[in-house]
């Protein structure tokens, strides 16, 4: 006799999304060099109707918050955290500009490995194409 699995926590907060008719979810992704560019992206996404959530510091613009390179070394892995839990809730991964950079690279990686599609401003720099 089998018995049905469980659901997982990712198939448990699809179907909430779905419950809730939420609408799309993006995340944006990139250099935080395209902060400009993310901005845009966000308005162009939001336009379309979707949710957008993007990163949210710019740890290469002075702040107070970073000014101490012990804790910015801190803050800097609980950002990545963060943003891999934005990667988590969302159904789909924009990753802005024409660079990409480690931490970026291993996010589309993260989001691939999770199945979510990935599009980018500029295809060309997609590190699988």
């Amino acid at each position: 006799m089998s018995y049905p699995q469980p659901f997982s926590p990712e198939e448990k907060l699809a179907d909430a999304k779905k419950l809730l008719r939420l609408p799309r979810i993006v995340v944006i992704c990139g250099s935080t060099r395209f902060m400009a560019e993310m901005a845009e992206a966000d308005l162009r996404e939001t336009r379309a109707g979707k949710i957008v959530v993007k990163p949210g510091c710019d740890m290469k613009s002075p702040h107070e918050f970073w000014s101490d390179p012990v804790e910015a070394q801190a803050l800097k892995v609980r950002l990545d955290d963060l943003h891999r839990a934005k990667i988590r809730l969302a159904d789909e991964v924009l990753v802005v500009g024409d660079y990409i950079g480690d931490s970026t690279r291993a996010e589309i990686a993260y989001a691939r490995s999770l199945g979510k599609p990935v599009r980018f401003t500029h295809p060309e720099v997609d590190p699988d194409a």
